[in-house]
């Protein structure tokens, strides 16, 4: 049986046998990190559930709604999302946590504010 969007599923199939047991990732995936299916990915050959999620990112979409959408736990979904960034299915666009000097910030307000 199956919902339809998400693939299909066998009741017994639980869900760190599609991680091999595994909790953590190469890259920390937040919930609005944002996924795209690679250009030229071919995931023939891959299990259903990266079949999936090919499918589903065509054009950019995050995390979350990856894992909602295929009805999947965020944590195994980024545990996949990351085994499939690194065989070249997917493009992760990670937000980067680099904020910009709050001296510099202070100068650009102080510059505005003048014009």
């Amino acid at each position: 049986m199956t919902s339809g969007a998400g693939p299909e599923r066998s009741p017994r199939v639980r869900p760190y046998t599609m991680t091999r047991g595994r909790t953590r990732t190469g890259v920390a995936l937040a919930v609005e990190t944002l996924v795209e299916t690679a250009s030229g990915a071919d995931p023939r050959g891959a299990p259903q559930e990266q079949q999936a999620i090919c499918r589903l990112c065509v054009r950019p979409i995050s995390v979350a709604e990856v894992s909602a959408r295929i009805a999947l736990p965020l944590g195994v979904v980024r545990v996949l999302l990351d085994d499939m960034a690194g065989d070249g299915l997917v493009v992760l666009h990670v937000a980067s946590t680099d904020r910009p000097d709050l001296a510099l910030m202070e100068r650009v307000l102080d510059g505005l504010q003048r014009l």
